[in-house]
């Protein structure tokens, strides 16, 4: 496999890797809901890459499709290259416009893109799969860089969809042939990942087909009415079957026509290939400054994965394109799939969030019934709040809350999904997997912190030992777990000391 190379990408590669745990914040005032929490659907206003990893606790391993549509580097959409790499070239580009006078702008393209494709396939299912919009500036490097990434053997196809087209007077000569359509990058995270074939649903009535068909096939040149099939052609079925059809009302002798006709049945959609150019890609009907994607294409997307209770991000929401499609979708087949998405400029509430709020509740101007009565369902608003420094903790600076710790140890200690409902604070027990039990002793007050601490009665309340290891995260330990006789007496087993914070990250290791 050919190797993609670009300014900055050594800088890159692991970046994700080194991104800090922000805590996700609340926002009761803009969410639409009477719970905020972090298992409804989700807008999240913040960087896209902080985002992402704020999500892993919660979210690793758990989303069913992806769709992105991120800048296409055309030069003109103004986009801000904002990694926060230790490299001096790259500090330089923090900050700064890329535009069409750039000549680093596809380097600065695959920086941004490649550690935010790095944790989007850690969000990914095994069975899931992630779908990008772009153009021809940058199709060429997306495909390389996803080879690399995702593994060139997941790349499933690229579908086209139309885009309006700029009127070139023919006198003009131009630098190159005007694009009519932008592509649909289609990659799945690994081969378990199947979907059903793309659809056009519509609505076709009954209606009466010629009975004759091109071909000569003797069996199937029987006398029907009276009438044999035209020349050169024949029925479509055999006589058998025919004769069924004419006892059931399905094939009939037309008395205006005389020809022979069978009735075709109803049918609710069209199978597709990979030409979507009967769909324009953006829409208008939400006034988004930056052009917003059909919801057409987005539920066309979604459908092909046929699971009603899927999991559904945009780290690129825009205008909300995506939740909306999501909501009609449910509406449309009575699912429960749920959206989670990130924007990161200021329009987050006033746009992204506000279509969404009319969406769910009715948008009286509308000429589709459905969304003029609201399409249902709620939504929780979360916004980026500061990282989770572990090296402060003990310090107290910056302590985060007793939930926003409990998500980020328990992910980072066995890399499995955090369940709030499992957390009981009182006996410090913050979840369990199939190998572990893990327990925080923690506060978010610095006196308390400097007395808590593991000792043999603080252990001894643990509960009893239920055969998995017993991952205790505390500031300090009074006991010594290393006297076999004093665990045998007490009931002790398998409990391993992890001293808050830096034993967190050798957990996985």
């Amino acid at each position: 496999m050919a190797t993609l190379s670009f300014k900055g990408k050594t800088f890159v590669q692991n970046h994700h890797l080194s991104v800090k745990y922000h805590q996700l914040v609340p926002k009761k005032d803009k969410s639409l809901t009477d719970k905020v929490n972090l298992n409804d659907n989700l807008i999240i206003h913040g960087d896209n890459l902080i985002a992402l990893k704020a999500l892993l606790p919660t979210y690793a391993g758990k989303i069913k499709c992806i769709y992105i549509d991120p800048p296409y580097n055309t030069g003109n959409e103004k986009w801000i290259y904002n990694n926060n790499v230790n490299s001096p070239m790259m500090q330089e580009w923090l900050g700064k416009v890329v535009d069409k006078e750039d000549f680093t702008r596809h380097d600065k393209w695959l920086c941004m893109m490649m550690p935010r494709l790095k944790l989007l396939r850690e969000l990914l299912r095994d069975d899931g799969g992630i779908y990008i919009s772009i153009d021809y500036n940058e199709e060429a490097h997306l495909r390389s860089l996803m080879d690399e990434i995702y593994g060139e053997d997941n790349y499933r196809n690229t579908f086209v969809v139309s885009r309006v087209k700029k009127n070139i007077q023919e006198r003009e000569k131009v630098r190159t042939v005007n694009f009519g359509y932008d592509s649909v990058l289609f990659y799945a995270k690994a081969d378990a990942c199947f979907i059903g074939p793309p659809k056009r649903v519509h609505k076709k009535a009954e209606r009466w087909h010629a009975f004759d068909a091109p071909g000569i096939r003797p069996t199937m040149e029987y006398e029907l009415f009276g009438k044999r099939p035209p020349k050169g052609r024949h029925w479509m079925y055999e006589e058998e079957k025919a004769n069924e059809m004419i006892k059931q009302g399905t094939l009939r002798k037309n008395p205006i026509t005389n020809s022979i006709q069978y009735l075709l049945k109803a049918s609710e959609f069209t199978l597709l290939d990979t030409n979507w150019t009967d769909i324009q890609e953006y829409d208008s009907k939400w006034d988004f400054p930056y052009g917003e994607k059909n919801v057409e294409l987005i539920k066309r997307i979604i459908g092909m994965f046929d699971e009603p209770n899927a999991i559904i991000l945009d780290s690129f929401a825009g205008s909300g394109t995506t939740a909306h499609a999501v909501l009609d979708l449910n509406k449309e087949d009575g699912g429960n799939r749920k959206f989670i998405l990130v924007e990161c400029e200021d329009y987050a509430d006033k746009i992204t969030a506000e279509r969404i709020r009319r969406v769910i509740k009715g948008v009286k101007t509308a000429k589709d019934e459905r969304l003029k009565n609201g399409l249902g369902g709620t939504f929780s608003y979360f916004e980026l709040g500061e990282p989770i420094e572990m090296e402060s903790i003990l310090e107290g600076k910056k302590l985060p809350d007793y939930m926003e710790l409990a998500r980020y140890i328990f992910y980072t200690a066995t890399g499995e999904e955090f369940n709030p409902s499992k957390v009981k604070q009182g006996k410090n027990f913050i979840g369990e997997t199939k190998d572990y039990e893990v327990y925080l002793f923690y506060e978010p007050d610095i006196e308390k912190l400097k007395k808590l601490a593991l000792t043999l009665d603080t252990a001894k309340k643990l509960g009893a030992f239920t055969g998995r290891k017993r991952l205790v995260f505390a500031p300090a330990k009074y006991l010594d777990l290393n006297d076999a006789d004093l665990i045998e007496k007490h009931g002790l087993k398998r409990i391993e000391y992890c001293q808050l914070p830096f034993e967190i990250y050798k957990m996985r290791g």
